[in-house]
């Protein structure tokens, strides 16, 4: 087998156009994304004689707490048996553990976008063979280990059909309230609006949003190729409710989103949703993902649980994947581990 660098935006593209599971964290623009925030990135393809099958986007991360390579849903492989992907993934662990060592990275930090099963399981224990021990991680590697999708294939009124019904009422509401309106919009600027909303629902929450720069960034990076759209949900004319929505390969994905509860009585954001599928159905996408899921009958208390029950009020079905692994690459790696633990108990996830 063949492991090489990718240069081309198109090469790179045509590979993800054939894959199955993916997202935008596997995009080219996603690599872009991170070299503007000062990033090392490595964009590796595997494959033999007849052309590339797989394909991989690393980004060497310098935290605090230390450097670390990151991969974020990849690599992304096209189709292939059990013992051709344990080669591929091989493949590109080698080149990429050998990249790390030589940025200094004390680790590989990989949220994989494998079906969580046996199969994919005995894959990751079977790489050990190959020299690559890979631990559970103690923190999840900023993306999802779990969503939930819905197919957008369907007519609207089929959609609407399949939605629960509380769902359909509050989306139905919505609309026939005059006080609401839904703006959609590619102007940059609406970061402002969408940042504010984000800080004030981060206070209440008590959790760490993104930071203003790095929306604004995400923006910029999908909607200069018309791939990201801004939704704002007003009440008479008061900012209530954003969201931020890139359509990538056929897929919508709702990534950013803010309300604030003092609007919560008049259901905004389910019109937002609503709004929000029905653009991505008009551009020709299949799959609208949720962006995160949690089991909300396992696990109430989790801070996703509530957003979750929203998501899935408008039908569809869970995909859980196979929870983030880490590589160590030297003896640096124990200190971060053991500092991730604390933290994670800490914050009771």
């Amino acid at each position: 087998m063949i492991t090489r660098e990718i240069n081309n935006k198109q090469e790179w593209n045509s590979i993800l156009q054939k894959c199955q599971e993916k997202t935008f964290l596997s995009s080219w623009e996603w690599g872009g994304f991170w070299v503007g925030q000062g990033n090392k990135i490595k964009r590796l393809g595997v494959g033999d004689k007849s052309g590339l099958i797989a394909i991989v986007l690393a980004v060497k991360i310098k935290a605090k707490r230390g450097t670390y390579i990151l991969i974020q849903h990849g690599p992304n492989i096209i189709s292939a048996e059990l013992s051709k992907k344990q080669k591929i993934l091989g493949e590109l662990f080698f080149e990429l553990a050998k990249w790390g060592k030589t940025e200094g990275a004390a680790f590989i930090r990989w949220a994989p976008l494998l079906e969580r099963n046996d199969e994919n399981e005995k894959l990751i224990n079977n790489l050990s063979a190959l020299g690559f021990k890979f631990l559970h991680s103690p923190f999840h590697a900023n993306a999802y280990e779990a969503t939930w999708k819905l197919d957008i294939t369907p007519p609207e009124d089929g959609l609407m059909k399949a939605m629960r019904k509380t769902t359909r009422y509050l989306i139905r509401q919505g609309m026939k309230n005059p006080d609401i309106e839904i703006q959609k919009s590619d102007n940059p600027a609406l970061i402002e609006i969408y940042s504010r909303l984000n800080e004030a629902v981060a206070q209440r929450q008590k959790f760490a949003a993104f930071k203003k720069d790095y929306i604004k960034k995400e923006f910029e990076t999908f909607a200069n190729d018309g791939q990201a759209m801004w939704f704002i949900g007003r009440y008479k004319g008061r900012r209530a409710a954003a969201a931020l929505i890139i359509f990538w390969q056929g897929i919508g994905f709702y990534h950013q989103a803010a309300s604030l509860g003092e609007f919560a009585k008049y259901s905004i954001p389910y019109l937002l949703q609503w709004e929000a599928i029905k653009e991505a159905k008009k551009r020709g996408c299949k799959l609208y993902d949720f962006w995160g899921y949690t089991d909300p009958k396992k696990y109430p208390k989790h801070p996703w649980a509530g957003p979750t029950l929203f998501k899935m009020g408008f039908g569809g079905r869970a995909h859980e994947y196979i929870k983030t692994r880490d590589l160590p690459l030297s003896w640096r790696y124990w200190p971060i581990y053991l500092f991730e633990k604390v933290r994670k108990l800490r914050r009771g996830l």
